[in-house]
């Protein structure tokens, strides 16, 4: 795997490392010990799959509150998303700040994205799948979010087409607490 880092610290981009001859190629997708390399957090207690029947989807911006504070693996294995994670750590030079990605199942690249971010992402064909590795288990009392067009944070998403849940549509102007 190669990991890079992105303008919010903690935050990784991860292309796997192929090794291919004319078969295809093998590819390594998650290594605890490359993970504690990069002093990034290798625990796994759960993976789910979001799949997403229309292009414009929209799910986001979720994040789970502490002490349930999650670390999660992103990658896309079918279609491709607008990925936006945002850095919800007060004590971070990027607070409040976003980050933006396209993760596709053809490019095959994660992102890393640590406790203390929000993550939501906007489908950017039909019959997309998501993939998530998770360092804590769900906790539905931890669950928090905001909108996907809260002023306070000003993200730009690529599709003006939008597919949302009445609970993400409904959440608050973010509020730090």
């Amino acid at each position: 795997m190669i990991f890079h880092a992105t303008k919010l610290p903690g935050a990784f981009l991860i292309e796997l490392e192929r090794k291919e001859d004319e078969r295809g190629f093998f590819a390594r997708a998650w290594c605890e010990n490359e993970f504690a390399e990069h002093h990034l957090e290798g625990k796994i207690v759960q993976c789910n799959i979001s799949f997403n029947k229309k292009r414009g989807t929209l799910r986001g911006m979720h994040f789970q509150s502490h002490p349930h504070a999650e670390t999660k693996v992103i990658r896309c294995t079918r279609g491709s998303i607008y990925d936006v994670i945002v850095d919800l750590r007060p004590e971070s030079p990027q607070y409040k700040q976003y980050l933006s990605v396209i993760l596709s199942a053809e490019a095959r690249s994660m992102l890393y994205i640590p406790k203390g971010f929000a993550h939501g992402f906007q489908t950017l064909e039909d019959e997309t799948e998501v993939f998530y590795y998770m360092s804590e288990h769900y906790a539905p009392h931890a669950a928090k979010g905001f909108r996907w067009n809260d002023p306070a944070f000003k993200i730009s998403w690529p599709d003006a087409m939008r597919i949302i849940s009445e609970k993400d549509c409904s959440y608050p102007d973010f509020d730090a607490e």
